[in-house]
This record gives C-alpha cells, structure tokens and sequence, in this order.
C-alpha cells in the first residue's frame, strides 16, 4: 500500500513537473536545456531564412537576446532549436508548446492576446500594397477587377476591405502560403497586387531579381504593432522579453539593430530594404507597451 502510495505522489510529482514546465519556459529550459524559436522562411527583414536551417532578422536577433537572459535565468546554456511557422500554424504551435517563443510578423490584436501573450512592441507597421512599377496601379480604387494577393492566415486582405476607400471596389483574393509564395503570385503575373506588412513587402522586393520591377503605392491601410510572441501564462518568459526589449530601448542598442537589419545591406544578396524608423515605431520605443492594434485605431 505505502508502495502503491508513493507511486502515485510520484507520478502526481511529475506531471505537475511536466505541466510546470509546458507554461513555464524557464522551468522547461532548466530541466532540458532546450529553448525552441519559432521563426519565418520570408517575413521581410524581421525574419528569413539563408538555407540549411539558419534564420536571421530584426526580430530574430531580438529573439537571441531574449534568449540569452532566459539562459541566465535558467543558470545554463541553452540549445536553440529554429521552427518554421506559418501564419495560420503560429499562434497554435505557441499554444501548445511545441513553440516557445515566437520571433516573426505577427500582429498584435485583441483577439490573438486572448490566445497568447506578446513582449512589449518592436516595430510598429503600415499595411501597404505592392505592385509591378509598370502596372499603372497607384490606389485602393484601381484594384477594381484585379487579383490581390495575400498569405494565408493573415489579417491584411481583410483590412483593405474594410478600408472606406475600398468601397465598391471588387476584386478577387488569390492566396499564398508564405509571404515568398504570395510574393511569387504577384512577380509571375498571376496577381496584379500584394496586400502586406510594408516591411515585408520592402524586404521581398529587394530580395526580387530585380527590384526596380516593383514599387509600394497606394493608401496605408492601416497600423499595426508587430510583437514578439509567447505563451499566454508563461509570465516568467514575458517578463523576460519585456526587460530585454525595455534595455535595448533604453541603450540605444534597438536603433542600431533597425539601421543593421533595414538600412545596411543584408544577407544573402547584400541588399538595402531601405525602411527608416517611423514615428509609430518611435512613439512605441518611447512609452514601452504591449497594446493591441485596437489601440492603435483609436488615435
């Protein structure tokens, strides 16, 4: 009996343990010394892959940051294993702990931070469209008869309908699976416009064959803060992020990583994205804090 007893408190031990550590990323890391970063293969300069399993970007060094302060606090190094996500898999992946910490392009609304939680804004963003330079297109109004792409998962086809200059105007939606495959949609000629994060549109056009093929047009769409993402209750790791992101604010250090990732050359082809800070994101940098888009659209 005192056998079968001591059984189940150990078997209570340790799934409490597995439970502790599936919303607990410093305790999960302790006990394994494994940290898993979600990231994106074509997020612009936020986040993208250079082949054999390396990403790089804004927020994926932002990321390695935070990371470096959760090996502090987990007292041990720790291995990072990189996990492609998509728009429609990110939030879930978060979710259920497969993804610890989220370091792509996602938005921050009221309806994913019912879902997950979001480290304090790292980049504040315009939703623009993209079209060949050629194509004439210059505004919401001529988009009427056109194809439009987007990627799956994504809110911005649903912001250019709700945009009040978009009344009347008819397209169709044409949908990619990543950001590189809508992009592709509008490069071969099957869509006549990419309706996306400007960064992301900024970033796929200097990574195109030839850039100067492509051009932003058109009316922002809308602001939108672009958050790093991680488990709704893991508090101890959005604790974490909130510090690091508040001490690059603080130093000065974030303005350098911005000059790095979307005024130098990047990798792989050595090309300017050429996005300077905007005010929306210096306003965030000012007052650091996780509010929702809605927030946003208050102003």
């Amino acid at each position: 009996m005192k056998f079968k007893t001591a059984t189940l408190a150990l078997a209570l031990f340790a799934s409490g343990a597995a439970f502790a550590q599936a919303t607990d990323t410093v305790a999960k890391a302790k006990a394994t010394g494994v940290v898993t970063m979600g990231v994106r293969d074509s997020s612009g300069a936020l986040s993208y892959t250079l082949g054999d399993g390396k990403y790089v970007g804004y927020h994926v060094e932002i990321c390695n940051r935070i990371i470096a302060n959760l090996e502090k606090a987990a007292g041990r190094k720790l291995e990072v294993k990189y996990l492609p996500v998509t728009s429609q898999n990110r939030i879930p992946l978060v979710q259920n702990g497969t993804v610890d910490i989220e370091c792509g392009s996602t938005t921050n609304n009221a309806t994913r931070a019912k879902d997950v939680a979001f480290v304090h804004t790292t980049f504040v963003e315009e939703v623009r469209i993209a079209v060949k330079a050629n194509s004439g297109i210059t505004s919401i109004a001529q988009l009427a008869g056109k194809n439009v792409a987007t990627t799956t998962g994504t809110t911005s086809v649903q912001t250019l309908r709700k945009n009040e200059r978009a009344n009347g105007v008819d397209f169709k939606e044409v949908y990619g699976k990543d950001h590189s495959d809508s992009f592709l949609l509008l490069e071969s000629g099957r869509a006549d416009a990419f309706v996306m994060d400007g960064s992301i549109l900024a970033g796929n056009i200097a990574s195109a064959k030839n850039p100067a093929d492509f051009k932003i047009v058109g009316e922002v769409l809308s602001v939108e803060p672009i958050a790093i993402m991680v488990r709704k209750d893991d508090v101890n790791l959005k604790k974490i992020g909130d510090s690091t992101v508040n001490e690059l604010i603080k130093t000065g250090e974030i303005n350098k990583l911005w000059d790095k990732w979307f005024m130098q050359p990047i990798p792989p082809k050595n090309t300017r994205v050429g996005l300077p800070v905007s005010e929306s994101t210096k306003a965030a940098w000012a007052t650091p804090n996780d509010k929702p888009m809605e927030d946003y659209a208050k102003k």
